[in-house]
C-alpha cells in the first residue's frame, strides 16, 4: 500500500471511530473536536476558527449549537469589547473530559496488532508529520492532559 493510500485509509479509520464515540456521548463529531480543541485553554472565535479550520459563519453555528447544549459560553474580553473567548461550562469541561478519554482508549486502541517497537516507529512518524505540517492541537496528548 502506498503513503497516500493508507494515510486516507487511516484517516477515514480514526474519523469513523471518533465520530462513533462522539455519537455515543450525545455530540457530533465537530461538537466533539471543539470541546477537545478547548481542553487546551479558551480560545477567541477568530483563533477558534484557524485551529478548527472553519469558516466564521460554520463555527458560529457550530458554537450556537453547543452553547444551547450547555457545553461552552461565551464570553466578551474585558480588553476588547468586540472580541468574545469560548469555554467550558462545567458540564462542558465533564462532557469534554470523558469524551476525551473515551476517544483516546478506542484510538489508542486501532494499532493493537502491531509490537511495542512499531507502535513507538509509528508514533514518531506520526510525530514527525504533524510537526513538519504544522497541525494545530485539536487534540491534546494523554499526558498533557493528565498535567
Amino acid at each position: 500500500m502506498g503513503i497516500a493510500s493508507g494515510l486516507v485509509r487511516i484517516s477515514f479509520l480514526v474519523n469513523a471511530v471518533y465520530a462513533e464515540s462522539a455519537r455515543e456521548h450525545g455530540l457530533t463529531p465537530q461538537q466533539g473536536q471543539l470541546l477537545c480543541a478547548l481542553m487546551a485553554r479558551p480560545y477567541f472565535m477568530g483563533e477558534l476558527g484557524s485551529v478548527l479550520g472553519l469558516a466564521k459563519s460554520s463555527l458560529t453555528g457550530l458554537v450556537d449549537r453547543t452553547e444551547r447544549n450547555g457545553l461552552v459560553r461565551r464570553e466578551p474580553d474585558p480588553q476588547d469589547t468586540r472580541a468574545v473567548r469560548v469555554m467550558f461550562t462545567p458540564e462542558g469541561r465533564k462532557a469534554a473530559d470523558e469524551f476525551y478519554m473515551d476517544t483516546c482508549r478506542r484510538i489508542d486502541r486501532l494499532p493493537d496488532g502491531l509490537d511495542a517497537a512499531d507502535r513507538d516507529v509509528l508514533a514518531d512518524l506520526l510525530g514527525r508529520l504533524v510537526r513538519h505540517n504544522e497541525v494545530p492541537v485539536v487534540f491534546m496528548e494523554l499526558t498533557e492532559k493528565s498535567l
